[in-house]
């Protein structure tokens, strides 16, 4: 066949190591390890959404990496001799989301998913070549709106939450809104869908009438494959820091691992444009690529990882755990490990998810102090994090309000922080009043704030506000089955006291372990967490020796 892919970049601009060129040590290894193949113009490499794809190296000619390959013909980049084929959805196991289709005569080298996973292990260097190529070229995709399609409202509450889970798993979209995109209602009439059927998914030849989550995640290919065993060594509930790195070591140390999270992998990490503070990455890391790599790592260590999985219970029988999801399957370990985190809670006002990260923000480091550099800003809360936010913001903004509910700081922050405020003039307390509404167009404008007492209202100008109003542990699923403290965070080591001991007899919890022998909890979940990647990392890493120490006591 005649290819129409005649014209289009003849190099891809290469960003952040995206479109790397092999040495000639690299060619040969790569020659040696796959399979010469002569290729002519129109020939398919692999196609958007095949269930299993190879890894290519141009030798000579050139390949086309193409989106909506006989429909739109959207070509993405072309890739010339030294140049590999691929995304991260290879590394994963996903369906690609684009087509390669050979544009110009020449030769491939070809060789198996598990060819290449052999030659890596065995060359740091080449895996991280291909591994920081496949995360860049993930970036440049999500840029690109690249990927699947979904088609509905901004006011849709679906449509918010496909576009989330989409986000949060790093998966590239095409977002169309059918309140300003004309693309969209055609698309829909060529489909013969009403407006009221949306949101709708096309990926291929697939179609997706308002998906559940795991309808969506079914489609793209997320998660482990193949079933787990009748009983796991180790079931790790949630994906953030602490459970990626009980998934790595559980799985290196040689327990059968299965990790679930009921969106997606890295926690509330993964929504930090920058990570500053930790050790090893003097220039900072995206929570996003962290996460990334822990769960490459992880999965290829033997972990298995499923999402989306919600935990909606637990019960003790014959030895194990049984773990209830939504959907109704169970999973069974013989030990748990809860990483289930805290989120923070969000204000109480209509319109809020069009706000976040344009003007309301859940934490004010460097970043966000630079965002809001000479504009007036609002704080909302009384406890520590909010007074030192307060602190830090109120040095790049124009002004700072701190705002809180009642009509004493003093009953929740401590006394030289607000010491510090009352000192610091570019603060204005506001006590007694909150945040009933948000104004702008695009970005945040303006608070419309309710004084308490009297309820009336006052509009406040406001480029940003930044939300510490405290943090609710994700445990509801745990009442009544393991001690929690007042704020339901879980109880462990030493504060587990009194009747929560039952279950142990004449023992006493390990450190992490909670009032059940073999639950424990790490990273933000339990009691007096130091809430930090890092400690969550850590914790995630004790607890699977401990793990050790209780399957061995069994």
């Amino acid at each position: 066949m005649t290819t129409p892919l005649g014209l289009g970049m003849e190099e891809p601009v290469d960003r952040g190591g995206a479109f790397p060129r092999l040495d000639d040590e690299q060619l040969a290894r790569m020659r040696a390890a796959g399979e010469m193949r002569s290729v002519e113009p129109g020939d398919v490499l692999f196609r958007e959404g095949d269930a299993h794809y190879d890894f290519f190296v141009v030798e000579s000619g050139a390949v086309a990496v193409v989106e909506g390959y006989e429909r739109e013909n959207r070509v993405i980049a072309v890739h010339g001799p030294r140049r590999f084929l691929g995304e991260l959805n290879l590394l994963t196991g996903s369906p690609p989301y684009l087509t390669a289709v050979v544009r110009d005569p020449g030769e491939v080298i070809q060789m198996p998913v598990e060819t290449l996973r052999e030659l890596v292990s065995a060359d740091e260097d080449l895996s991280n070549v291909i591994l920081r190529a496949y995360l860049a070229r993930r970036s440049i995709l999500i840029d690109l709106g690249a990927g699947v399609k979904v088609v509905g409202s901004r006011y849709s509450r679906d449509s918010r939450r496909l576009r989330e889970f989409l986000a949060r798993n790093r998966m590239p979209y095409h977002w169309m809104d059918l309140e300003d995109d004309e693309e969209a209602d055609t698309l829909l009439e060529a489909l013969g869908l009403e407006p009221s059927e949306t949101p709708v998914v096309i990926w291929g030849q697939g179609v997706l009438r308002n998906p559940s989550n795991a309808e969506l995640g079914a489609m793209l290919g997320l998660g482990s494959r193949g079933a787990p065993p009748p009983i796991c060594d180790l079931v790790i509930v949630g994906g953030g820091p602490a459970g990626l790195a009980a998934a790595l070591y559980g799985a290196s140390e040689g327990l059968d691992t299965q990790a679930i999270d009921a969106v997606a992998f890295g926690g509330q990490a993964s929504t930090s444009a920058r990570i500053e503070n930790y050790l090893g990455f003097p220039a900072g890391i995206s929570g996003s690529e962290l996460a990334e790599r822990a769960a490459l790592q992880a999965r290829r260590l033997g972990a298995r990882l499923v999402v989306p999985a919600e935990a909606v219970g637990i019960a003790q029988e014959d030895g194990h755990y049984s773990i209830r999801l939504s959907d109704g399957e169970v999973v069974n370990g013989r030990t748990v490990i809860v990483a289930t985190g805290a989120q923070y809670r969000k204000l109480d006002v209509p319109d809020l998810e069009r706000f976040e990260g344009v003007g309301v923000y859940y934490a004010a480091t460097q970043a966000e102090g630079l965002m809001c550099a000479g504009d007036p800003v609002l704080v909302v809360g009384g406890g520590n994090s909010a007074g030192q936010a307060a602190m830090f913001i109120s040095q790049h903004a124009v002004s700072c309000r701190l705002m809180i509910r009642g009509d004493d700081l003093g009953k929740s922050m401590s006394r030289y922080l607000i010491d510090e405020i009352e000192s610091r003039e570019q603060v204005e307390v506001l006590t007694r009043r909150e945040v009933v509404e948000l104004k702008g167009d695009g970005s945040l404008e303006a608070v419309v704030v309710r004084e308490n007492a009297t309820g009336d209202t006052t509009e406040l100008e406001a480029k940003a506000v930044f939300v510490f109003i405290g943090a609710s542990p994700h445990t509801d699923w745990l009442q009544g089955h393991v001690a929690m403290d007042e704020h339901s965070f879980l109880l462990t080591g030493r504060d587990v006291q009194g009747e929560e001991l039952a279950a142990y007899g004449d023992e006493r919890p390990f450190f992490l372990e909670t009032s059940r022998p073999g639950i424990f909890a790490v990273g933000d979940v339990h009691s007096g967490s130091v809430k930090r990647v890092a400690s969550a990392v850590g914790e995630g890493s004790m607890a699977v020796r401990l793990v050790h120490q209780r399957l061995a006591a069994a």
